[in-house]
């Protein structure tokens, strides 16, 4: 292998590593946020006992996820050397941002919460942890900012061979990355209660300290329900403009790869290692089209014209003459992350309406097989996010920065051995981190919280 498939499999790995942590900072400091405000409403030490054991989980993760999303930053400069050139005057707005407003906002008031958090009244906890929790969507809001150009250009122009910003408030209202940011996070919330549910279970079943985990697993329930109804919701939306702004991603989701009107969906549809159907039956006329067109009678591009119109533009613009089937991304590949997605999607939504049935018959308890369903459940999300995440990244390809630069333009001039030693060292690296966040996580999982103070539970709202 040479320098840029080690180079891109050096990113992929970090970034699916980090992204292992940031769901779950962004999921479950929402709740943790919204235990904090009965605690201080109530005075209710239950409360306590539950923001003490939640808030002590989302710290370890969060401490190790900083950490991996800082060596992830450091590949632009090693890795991709001729991307940061490109794209310097882009990124560094939204990322200086990020730094200086949203991670100096969440690292300074997790601080305050950690360390004052016996020593401050419960409305200075409270609004730590809110602060907290801003800090993090605006933190994943300014860097989906920074990725939404890479996916739809905005408000620049180009001058010698860089991309510089013309336009602030284009790049800040760039349609696809607010499409992005809302789908992601929403995603992050399923993540973060799904957690609390999955741990909650655990703890149900082994009949510890029931009384807290019951009620945290309602927490968990209620925020599940509404963002798994909402995640198609916003994703139909986000796919619709996807297609008019990135059709080759949009055909290479579906697998289309004839033009056409009134394009028909088939709910079976395997495809070849191109991604090419080898088998396609009930087809629903017009589905394919109303999905990515808001109409039945719709035209999509397919993936053998778009194909061809990409090298073509390529060769124009930039000179370089892809082989065919180069213009497009790795289908097989988006096509089943997708897939995949999708399916995981429409579990989070029919476990959670059942436990929504469940908690009002008053039968969760009892029903054994569920909890251990949910608590087995706990890495569904996680699988779900990243491969989203796959879908976006590789679906653009052969761009790095949609229209404007090739990912075989952006690496670095690098030696093959000197990725694969790099690579090597981060894959030792984050294995010691996981090790270390799961130790951590399932040390206090087992461990439970701290003992209530007596009379609480009996005060609980």
């Amino acid at each position: 292998m040479d320098a840029l498939v080690l180079s891109k499999i050096q990113f992929a790995v970090t970034i699916f590593y980090h992204f292992l942590f940031v769901p779950l900072t962004i999921g479950l400091v929402i709740i943790c946020a919204i235990i904090e405000t009965k605690y201080f409403r109530t005075k209710n030490p239950l409360y306590l006992q539950m923001a003490e054991f939640w808030g002590k989980l989302f710290t370890i993760n969060m401490v190790i996820g900083v950490v991996t999303g800082v060596t992830m930053e450091f590949q632009f400069g090693t890795n991709w050397s001729i991307y940061s050139k490109f794209m310097g005057d882009i990124f560094g707005s939204p990322l200086a941002i990020e730094a200086l407003v949203a991670f100096f906002l969440e690292s300074t008031f997790i601080g305050v919460w950690i360390f004052g958090r016996k020593k401050f009244s419960p409305k200075i906890r409270m609004i730590s942890m809110w602060c907290v929790a801003v800090g993090t969507n605006l933190s994943a809001l300014w860097i989906i900012t920074a990725n939404g150009f890479m996916q739809n250009p905005v408000g620049y122009e180009i001058v010698n061979g860089k991309a510089q910003m013309v336009d602030f408030g284009a790049l800040v209202t760039n349609p696809y990355a607010w499409f992005m940011f809302f789908h992601t996070v929403v995603g992050c919330y399923i993540c973060g209660s799904f957690f609390v549910m999955a741990v909650s279970a655990y703890n149900i079943l082994r009949k510890k300290s029931i009384e807290m985990f019951k009620k945290s697993f309602k927490y968990g329930l209620v925020m599940a329900t509404v963002a798994s109804i909402l995640t198609p919701i916003i994703g139909h939306q986000f796919g619709a403009y996807t297609a008019k702004v990135q059709p080759t991603k949009a055909a290479a989701i579906e697998a289309i790869w004839d033009s056409g009107e009134n394009v028909s969906m088939p709910l079976i549809l395997f495809t070849d290692g191109e991604g090419k159907p080898i088998i396609d039956a009930i087809k629903i006329p017009g589905l394919a089209s109303f999905l990515y067109t808001n109409s039945f009678d719709g035209k999509i591009k397919g993936l053998t014209e778009l194909d061809a119109e990409n090298r073509a533009q390529i060769k124009a613009e930039q000179g370089v003459d892809l082989k065919e089937g180069e213009g497009i991304p790795p289908v097989a590949a988006v096509f089943y992350s997708f897939r995949i997605m999708v399916t995981l999607g429409i579990f989070f939504i029919f476990a959670s309406l059942y436990g929504v049935y469940l908690w009002r018959t008053k039968k969760l308890e009892k029903t054994k097989w569920y909890l251990k369903l949910i608590t087995w459940s706990v890495l569904l999300p996680y699988v779900a996010i990243n491969l989203g995440w796959a879908v976006t990244e590789m679906g653009r390809q052969p761009f790095v920065v949609v229209g404007e630069l090739l990912t075989s333009q952006a690496a670095s001039p690098l030696h093959p051995a000197q990725v694969w030693f790099s690579l090597i060292c981060l894959i030792l690296f984050y294995m010691i981190l996981i090790v270390a966040d799961v130790y951590l996580m399932l040390k206090y999982i087992k461990k439970g919280p701290e003992k209530l103070e007596e009379g609480g539970a009996e005060h609980a709202a």
